[in-house]
């Protein structure tokens, strides 16, 4: 079910919004075993949304009666915020910048789901609530952190769902099920009323099953907030779409594909893909790309991580995963030399990138290399999820716009996604993009 879809179901009164929130729940309880949610609201809870809905022009509102997740380090209005962390947990009075948005659009929040605990995690194995599995194969990581947002609507759980991305947690998730996933320019989703990660880097995501959905949702989220010191206002770009366009690919030694050969051949179908499409290839040297990735976690802005979780990290260290403990605190120990000797790295690679993207309407990478089960996540995790971030993890530091679609399947019917990247405030044209590439069928 779309958004169109389920308008015009409530049109043709087929459909109405207490009915689909009836359904959904028998949803819910199907997969009840997977700890994709971490809160559901209630029929009094919702209640208020379902009443405002009713005094209201089902056309006057390009979100009306839609049922959307939201992960658990963004709020929600007189429901608690826990990051994936119970004794973190809070009960804001107001709802976050974003959500309030799709609210006053129409929206339904359901609840809010699981997450790699504070955003740190590539894998969705990191939470006390549990690991939160892949809506495909329940053997396979459902991908991090941004877990259970992506699963409920893999799941036709919600329609939509928010999610963070700080290192790739918009994109991972949404290649491991096999829906869609914005990480959008930063600022132009407000991160007001977010549990931040990287308060620099983070971005406030968008899943959805197609790609229509996910303009849809991002038309209503885009939105200047004024009380968000790192929002930014989204300018007029041209964002036609030429018959003949050029895309970036990496250097063939600079592709990893840990061992996942059926990835590798799946990568090189989008990429011929798009060349049937009218594009031209360009192979780039992707070493700014790689190098920028280095810093993120091995850099000081995992400082930012442990200054936003000082206190509780201090005083409360048994409250972490031990995985996300020892990430956060590995921040403790970067100096302002440390942070000033990456910064002006990062703006030499930064340099660099702009200046091999300039060339290009947009890049095409991988979402991931592969995909790993629960088991082997959980006897490796901080390599696997490196590995995770290999195409993921310079994206925010070098202010590039991001979108992650589906490309295909391995023999074990797992998904497999390509993420096609551009300049800042470019997010319109890389969606038109990937509408042009899922209209055609490339999964013969």
């Amino acid at each position: 079910m779309s958004i169109s879809s389920l308008k015009q179901s409530y049109r043709d009164k087929t459909l109405t919004p207490r009915e689909l929130l009836v359904e959904i729940q028998e949803k819910i309880h199907t997969h009840k075993e997977n700890p994709i949610w971490i809160y559901l609201l209630n029929e009094e809870e919702l209640e208020p949304y379902l009443t405002a809905l009713e005094s209201k022009d089902i056309d006057s509102l390009p979100l009306y009666g839609v049922p959307f997740a939201i992960k658990d380090n963004i709020d929600l209005q007189g429901v608690p915020t826990t990051a994936a962390c119970p004794d973190y947990s809070y009960t804001p009075e107001k709802s976050a910048y974003v959500v309030d948005q799709l609210i006053k659009a129409g929206a339904i929040p359901i609840g809010k789901t699981n997450l790699d605990q504070f955003a740190t995690g590539l894998v969705g194995t990191r939470s006390p609530y549990g690991a939160c599995q892949n809506s495909i194969n329940t053997e396979y990581i459902s991908g991090g952190s941004s877990s259970g947002s992506a699963v409920s609507v893999a799941l036709d759980m919600a329609i939509f769902s928010l999610g963070t991305d700080t290192a790739g947690s918009g994109r991972v998730p949404a290649a491991f099920n096999n829906i869609v996933g914005i990480k959008p320019s930063k600022g132009i989703l407000s991160t007001s009323g977010i549990v931040p990660a990287c308060k620099s880097l983070d971005c406030v995501s968008i899943f959805a099953k197609d790609n229509e959905d996910a303009q849809i949702v991002f038309d209503v989220a885009v939105s200047f907030d004024v009380s968000d010191p790192y929002s930014r206002v989204m300018p007029e770009v041209d964002n036609t779409i030429h018959e003949n366009f050029t895309f970036a690919v990496p250097k063939e030694e600079q592709l990893k594909f840990f061992g996942d050969k059926e990835a590798e051949v799946l990568y090189k179908n989008a990429v011929s893909h798009f060349e049937m499409m009218g594009g031209i290839a360009v192979e780039i040297d992707f070493s700014p790309m790689l190098e920028a990735a280095n810093l993120l976690y091995y850099g000081p802005w995992v400082t930012e991580r442990y200054v936003a979780l000082k206190d509780m990290v201090e005083t409360k260290p048994e409250s972490f995963v031990d995985v996300t403990k020892t990430i956060v605190l590995s921040g403790k120990t970067k100096s302002a030399e440390d942070y000033f000797n990456a910064e002006y790295k990062l703006k030499a690679y930064k340099r660099q990138a702009d200046i091999l993207m300039d060339k290009v309407d947009f890049a095409l990478t991988p979402t991931t290399g592969t995909i790993y089960t629960i088991d082997e996540v959980n006897a490796d995790p901080i390599q696997l999820n490196t590995n995770l971030g290999y195409y993921t993890n310079f994206m925010n530091l070098l202010d590039f716009s991001a979108y992650a679609i589906q490309a295909g399947f391995r023999d074990n019917k797992m998904p497999f996604g390509v993420t096609l990247f551009a300049q800042a405030f470019e997010d319109r044209k890389l969606i038109e993009f990937g509408k042009i590439f899922t209209s055609k069928d490339l999964y013969v």
